[in-house]
């Protein structure tokens, strides 16, 4: 375990006392939020970044030392396990070296070399490797043996090539060697699959692709491992110009490790083609899948770290606050579905308008519209961003203007997942008297009023933040995208009286079961009024409490402490300042000008030290205090609600709703995303489109062009580009190298969408359709 720590500990920047606390909170239940915040002083401050990355680490290593575990008693079985081969896989330090090492005694199916070696040919094998002046077939001639299955001196000759390529081929150092020269120098190799051609046309741009293998993007990478899934294209691995008379750079190094030579003696030329036959038969399909692995996996990591990032915008975007609010869900044949829910949430009012074509019963609705803002004083109204959205954000404002007294807000609000939480188990569960359509309508005017709370009722899959989530590890999707939610809604923190059970169940040390319980206890008692009351939940022991009790908020109780973030074992450090200032809780809480003048060092003892205390003096000041931002919308302008109203140089006001590797996504109001390509996001050099913006951001773009028939639209964050210096379809090769920081000039011409990779079609419909 101690070499685990020290690993990660080096790795991670920070001592090993420090992932040796860590690690031990974790293995005795802690959560990440719970460590992080209130166990600073344990493990010397380590934030949440760290302790995932620990946490990920950590995993791989212990399984990584069951794996070298399992190896070693499996060689030991076998009677075959020497002190140099044990300290070898000790020192192994990926899984990759683990199995090399294994390779020669794993258990595999009867090969061609065992069969030669169970044919008594194993001493002509070694005879012609260490002496390479005897003559093969010579030498051959003694072990011709019917009986055995060799019948002559050729089948002798191949059953000794058959011995000596096994032993080549599963020899760690070779495949080490090997492996590290064809990922610093091999190419990918993508083409089409002949006759294949339309059927794989969103694949075009990899025909004929070939890029240095160890420089492969992810979406690139995961675009031709879906190409070839689906029958599309080939791949392969390859060196670049590479002098086929020796019989390739692999053949070479293969003879090199071997210290095989072409002197001219008798059994150079056989010993090379044994070379040759090892490389090209054996090695080079174990060192391109090898080699393919590897970039498949930092494609998938890649990618669902994109949509952890962008997964974790969303979940703290601002949120519009307790106000009664209308939901509507728009649609045309179907009309509008609304829903009123008042300031904390409750269902109020609910049915259809149908403002929209082909009925167009505009007076009606806005009738219907009037009403329900009167009735139930509205403050926002949220429209959701799908189908006939800016037909019905149309409707809404000339309805607004029309009723001057009326001071709703209309909000366009994305509307992602909705249809699956609306068909969801728990949405039947939470309303189980209304129609799934009207279930999205209250889901968006939720998302308005607190889109964390609501969109933690979804499987964070489905929110549609992601890319190429389908090709990657569901597995690891999902640890991920769960390690987020539960950070986001931690760092916020929980309403304990108004939050739904899915929201409590990603607090810090609850789950589904005793959310649910929380939730009853609730129903049946009444609001919460102290954070003590939690211990009489069923199931909600001493560890949970401890856990939970810091992320989860009573705003009118009868202790104001419970609507902090101070956990409930460090109220005695809240009690010591009072008492020792002669002031109430109350009176200190929010006092900034008293709690800044406090030395938190002067409250400290053994058990809360001087990170926590001053913490806690954070917190006093702004009890309970919402890392999200300011409640702000964007205004799409009137007018511009299809790809034909897009004008080339329009200047527009949009939300960006998804970030990759390559650009980011920005809705404009016209049903269909645009793309800010990564060259176009500012006149400084980009590599990481995600320290530039965030999904949730509201920023102004440029229109560079438009193609109505493939659906693309090129923006630019640059407004002082000019479409008309734009480069048009076909002009661009998408697979030229990316300019370099010094390349970059002012005025660098942003790339076209439609010259871009076959991946943006498919992540513009994902946009739309997840």
């Amino acid at each position: 375990m101690s070499a685990i720590e020290s690993k990660i500990a080096n790795e991670l920047k920070v001592s090993v006392s420090q992932v040796a606390a860590a690690v031990a909170l974790l293995d005795e239940g802690a959560t990440v939020p719970f460590i992080s915040r209130y166990r600073k002083e344990v493990t010397g401050g380590m934030d949440d970044t760290q302790l995932r990355q620990m946490e990920e680490r950590l995993r791989y290593l212990r399984d990584m030392e069951d794996r070298r575990s399992s190896i070693l008693a499996s060689i030991e079985e076998q009677g075959k396990l020497t002190p140099e081969l044990t300290q070898k896989i000790s020192a192994a330090e990926t899984k990759t070296e683990l199995e090399d090492l294994y390779l020669p005694y794993k258990k595999k199916r009867r090969t061609k070399g065992q069969i030669a070696i169970d044919a008594g040919l194993l001493p002509l094998a070694e005879a012609l490797l260490a002496d390479p002046t005897l003559n093969p077939e010579q030498e051959a001639q003694a072990y011709i043996n019917s009986d055995a299955g060799v019948d002559d001196v050729k089948a002798a000759l191949d059953g000794a090539r058959y011995i000596l390529m096994e032993r080549f081929a599963e020899d760690a150092d070779l495949l080490a060697k090997l492996r590290d020269f064809m990922w610093q120098n091999g190419e990918m190799q993508s083409r089409v699959i002949e006759g294949e051609q339309a059927k794989g046309e969103k694949f075009q741009d990899y025909f004929e692709h070939d890029e240095a293998i160890k420089k492969v993007p992810s979406h690139r990478a995961l675009a031709m491992f879906r190409g070839r899934n689906e029958g599309v294209l080939s791949l392969s691995l390859v060196i670049p110009n590479e002098d086929a008379r020796a019989g390739g750079t692999g053949t070479i190094m293969v003879a090199e490790h071997f210290a095989i030579e072409d002197q001219q003696r008798a059994a150079d030329a056989w010993l090379k083609d044994v070379c040759r036959w090892t490389w090209r038969i054996k090695l080079l399909t174990h060192i391109e899948t090898d080699l393919f692995s590897r970039v498949r996996e930092q494609a998938e990591q890649a990618a669902i770290d994109v949509f952890a990032k962008n997964l974790k915008d969303l979940l703290l975007a601002a949120p519009a606050g307790a106000k009664a609010t209308i939901g509507l869900d728009p649609g045309l044949r179907t009309g509008v579905k609304v829903a009123v829910v008042d300031a904390t949430g409750k269902i109020k009012d609910h049915g259809a308008i149908f403002p929209t074509p082909p009925q167009n019963k505009i007076a009606e609705a806005e009738k219907v519209l009037l009403g329900l803002c009167e009735k139930y004083d509205i403050e926002l109204i949220a429209i959701g961003n799908g189908t006939a959205s800016r037909e019905t954000e149309r409707f809404v404002k000339d309805f607004l203007k029309k009723n001057s007294h009326i001071k709703a807000q209309p909000v366009m609000v994305n509307e992602a997942g909705a249809s699956v939480y609306s068909a969801s188990e728990y949405a039947a569960k939470e309303f189980p008297d209304l129609d799934v359509t009207i279930r999205g309508a209250i889901s968006i005017a939720h998302r308005l009023q607190d889109p964390l709370a609501e969109l933690v009722k979804i499987d964070p899959k489905s929110i549609g933040v992601g890319q190429y989530q389908h090709d990657v590890s569901q597995v690891a999707l999902a640890r991920q995208l769960d390690a987020v939610v539960e950070d986001c809604v931690n760092s916020v923190g929980v309403d304990l009286n108004m939050a739904s059970a899915p929201l409590l169940a990603r607090v810090s040390g609850l789950n589904q079961t005793i959310a649910n319980n929380i939730v009853a206890f609730r129903d049946a008692n009444g609001a919460y009024q102290s954070r003590k009351q939690l211990k009489e939940v069923p199931r909600l022991g001493p560890k949970a409490f401890e856990q939970a009790a810091g992320f989860l908020r009573i705003m009118d109780g009868t202790d104001p402490l419970d609507r902090s973030g101070v956990h409930p074992e460090a109220y005695s450090v809240v009690n010591k300042i009072v008492q020792t200032q002669n002031k109430s809780v109350q009176e200190v809480i929010g006092d900034t000008r008293f709690l800044k003048a406090l030395n938190a060092a002067d409250y400290t003892d053994d058990t809360f030290g001087l990170p926590t205390v001053t913490d806690i003096i954070k917190e006093l000041d702004k009890p309970g205090r919402d890392p999200r931002p300011e409640f702000k919308t964007a205004q799409f302008q009137d007018g511009v609600e299809t790809l034909k109203d897009l004008r080339e140089n329009m200047t527009l006001e949009g939300v960006v709703t998804n970030v990759t590797h390559f650009g980011a996504f920005v809705d404009i109001g016209v049903h269909q995303d645009g793309l800010v390509h990564i060259s176009a996001l500012s006149h400084t050099f980009v590599d990481d489109p995600s320290k530039v913006v965030k999904a949730g951001d509201i920023v102004k773009v440029k229109v560079m062009d438009v193609d109505v028939q493939r659906k693309r639209i090129a923006l630019s964050m640059r407004l002082d580009d000019d479409a008309s210096e734009h480069e048009s379809a076909g002009e661009r090769n998408t697979q030229s190298k990316r300019t370099s920081p010094k390349q970059v000039k002012a005025k660098s011409k942003p790339a076209p969408s439609n010259t871009l990779d076959a991946l943006f079609d498919q992540a513009l419909k994902k946009q739309k359709n997840s």
